[in-house]
């Protein structure tokens, strides 16, 4: 079993709903149990065009998938609950990913570990150090330093 930390966020058809929905997916997965979720933050869109404000979270689960089936079993979990891969960075329904997959540093065509683009994402980086304030990611950088150096964002704690 891998600690994995799972980024959630949704800004259509009743976000709240979504995430909701989306933990209990996490929970039902094989071999997979979900731990806890951060509180939910409401965060400006990070996207072309003008969209709604996205609600955001961290899942944490164990899980004894691998990193390709885990990504597959999210991509379900986000087609099952409506969402449309259209335009990137768009509105939408559900948006599940992996930012660490246990200790590993993952770099494929399909899959980076830790999440690439974590650092520049207040909304991400504060649900995670909600549950992992002390957490020092594969790469030897550690959340509270990342933090320091964020762009600020729009967020909200709910």
């Amino acid at each position: 079993m891998r600690r994995c930390f799972i980024g959630l966020g949704s800004n259509l058809e009743a976000p709240r709903q979504q995430l909701q929905a989306a933990l209990s997916a996490l929970d039902a997965l094989p071999r997979t149990r979900l731990l806890r979720c951060s509180s939910f933050y409401r965060s400006a869109a990070v996207g072309p065009g003008e969209q709604p404000d996205y609600l955001n979270a961290v899942a944490e689960i164990d899980s004894g998938l691998s990193a390709g089936e885990l990504l597959d079993a999210l991509q379900a979990i986000e087609a099952d609950q409506g969402r449309e891969r259209s335009i990137r960075w768009g509105a939408r329904t559900l948006d599940l990913d992996i930012l660490l997959f246990g200790e590993e540093v993952l770099d494929s065509e399909r899959l980076q570990v830790p999440h690439p683009r974590m650092a520049e994402r207040n909304f991400v980086l504060l649900p995670l150090a909600e549950l992992e304030p002390r957490l020092v990611l594969p790469t030897g950088e550690s959340l509270a330093s990342l933090l320091r150096h964020c762009p600020p964002n729009r967020l909200e704690k709910l």
